[in-house]
C-alpha cells in the first residue's frame, strides 16, 4: 500500500466550508503516482501506457480545510489488461472517502489493451489488498 499526506487547499471548499467534491478525484489522482511509475518510471506521457476506464468515489463524510489528510492506495484487482486501485482518504483517522479507479494497459498506436505482463503483474500485486 501507498500512502500520501496532503493539505487541503483553500481553494478545494465548497459555500459550505467542506472540501468540494470535485477535489478528491483530483487528488486521488496525484496519489496513484506510484502505480504509473510501474508503467512509465520517468512518468514521460509520451510513453505512457495507461488510461482511466472508470472512476467511482464514494463519500463517507465530511472533509476540511486546513487539516491534512491521508490517502492510502491499494490494489483490489488485477485481470488480464487491467487493475483496480482502491484509495481512502483519512481525516482524524477517520474514514471519510473511498474511490476506485479502473486502470486498463494501453497501445496508443494501436488504440487497444494490451495484456499485463509478469513484471507489472507481481509489483501490483505488492500492492494487492483483498477488499
Amino acid at each position: 500500500m501507498f500512502s500520501e499526506t496532503l493539505m487541503p487547499r483553500f481553494s478545494e471548499t465548497d459555500a459550505l466550508g467542506h472540501i468540494n467534491n470535485t477535489a478528491l478525484p483530483v487528488w486521488f489522482e496525484a496519489a496513484r503516482t506510484p502505480f504509473f511509475r510501474f508503467f512509465t518510471p520517468d512518468l514521460d506521457c509520451n510513453k505512457w501506457k495507461l488510461i482511466v476506464a472508470k472512476i467511482e468515489v464514494e463519500f463517507k463524510g465530511e472533509l476540511f480545510y486546513g487539516q491534512e489528510i491521508t490517502i492510502n492506495s491499494s490494489i483490489s484487482r488485477i485481470g488480464n489488461s487491467s487493475f483496480v486501485i482502491c484509495q481512502e482518504v483519512y481525516q482524524h483517522n477517520e474514514l471519510c472517502a473511498v474511490g476506485h479507479a479502473t486502470m486498463v494497459r494501453y497501445d496508443f498506436d494501436k488504440k487497444a489493451s494490451v495484456a499485463l505482463n509478469d513484471t507489472e503483474k507481481a509489483q501490483l500485486m505488492e500492492h494487492f489488498k483483498a477488499s
